[in-house]
């Protein structure tokens, strides 16, 4: 006897995962049960960028060493946003609006961007992911503005990390907005009081801890021995972080982003963070490119680019030394 036919359809097929343009970068999912994308390099080169808040979390070297400092204690939960690594401050920096502090952006869930528009990139960049947000409903009804913020995180052939975003206005009312932005970058450091800064001599800054009050940088470079929060206004394009103690150099390379955060909690501050070990804040300094004192606005269709690049080279020279075009270039 024949069976009965069946009235139920065909079991809905899963979803495809979402494609990865490069075949050096592979989806994975955490422990924590959030996905990340693994950009993996020449020799032991690789970085990884969780889907959570489009996040890079891990920049290692050819050696495999860590140069991006992450919490010991940062929680992998949402909302909230992961300690360390390079968190996307958007669409408000900081206090400088009415929104949460640094924004919704560190804490939604990007999607990975399969057809991203046409992007000039260096062709020996193999590594490399494309990730988008939109805002939700409730996200607009916060800020009620539609968007796409389109970020590239690529590794490059030497090891080099850069992070490329896009943000357009899809506003069809026709709207302007205005925002702020940061890339809140957390470098690992062997100790706070062995590390300067050099590129920022001479700038004028707002001070964080003193009411966002303007005063200009007066010493040769930036040396670390109590809190710092300060916004250097108009900063160079180059950055060098040079850490004595491990005989290297970070090189910040930022284009579209005005300004340059400076931050260490030192040790009050770091108590009184829930996801942030006591003496953690001897062996991390965020140095974020930004846009902070003037918002970027755009208007329907109008898109901004932001661009950071980070490198890590050896230390070969000395305070005074720091020639842009022979260190910084070079």
């Amino acid at each position: 006897m024949a069976a009965a036919p069946t009235t139920a359809g065909p079991a809905a097929s899963p979803s495809p995962p979402p494609q990865l343009a490069s075949p050096f970068a592979e989806l994975v999912k955490t422990p924590s049960g959030l996905e990340k994308v693994v950009l993996r390099g020449a020799r032991n080169c690789c970085a990884e960028v969780y889907l959570y808040g489009g996040q890079v979390t891990s920049w290692k070297n050819d050696n495999g060493e860590e140069l991006l400092f992450l919490s010991s204690k940062a929680i992998f939960k949402p909302p909230k946003a992961i300690r360390g690594g390079i968190p996307i401050c958007f669409p408000q920096f900081g206090t400088h609006g009415n929104l949460e502090q640094h924004g919704f952006a560190r804490n939604r869930f990007w999607a990975i961007d399969s057809d991203p528009p046409p992007l000039p990139v260096n062709p020996a960049i193999k590594a490399f992911v494309d990730l988008i947000l939109k805002p939700s409903d409730e996200d607009l009804k916060i800020w009620p503005h539609s968007f796409e913020f389109r970020l590239r995180v690529a590794l490059g052939p030497s090891g080099d990390l850069s992070l490329t975003s896009r943000i357009r206005n899809t506003n069809k009312d026709g709207r302007p907005f205005s925002y702020t932005f940061a890339y809140h970058t957390y470098f690992s450091v062997s100790d706070i009081s062995e590390v300067r800064v050099e590129g920022l001599e001479t700038m004028d800054y707002l001070d964080n801890l003193k009411a966002k009050e303007r005063f200009t940088e007066q010493g040769d470079a930036i040396v670390f021995e109590t809190e710092v929060d300060k916004v250097y206004l108009a900063a160079p394009s180059k950055i060098a972080i040079i850490d004595h103690e491990k005989k290297k150099t970070f090189v910040v390379t930022k284009e579209g982003l005005p300004d340059a955060v400076v931050w260490n909690p030192w040790d009050k501050k770091a108590k009184a963070m829930q996801d942030f070990g006591d003496g953690e804040y001897k062996n991390m300094l965020c140095v974020e490119p930004a846009a902070v004192e003037k918002p970027i606005t755009l208007k329907p269709g109008e898109e901004w680019k932001g661009r950071l690049a980070l490198s890590a080279v050896p230390s070969s020279y000395c305070s005074g030394q720091l020639d842009p075009l022979k260190v910084l270039q070079g």
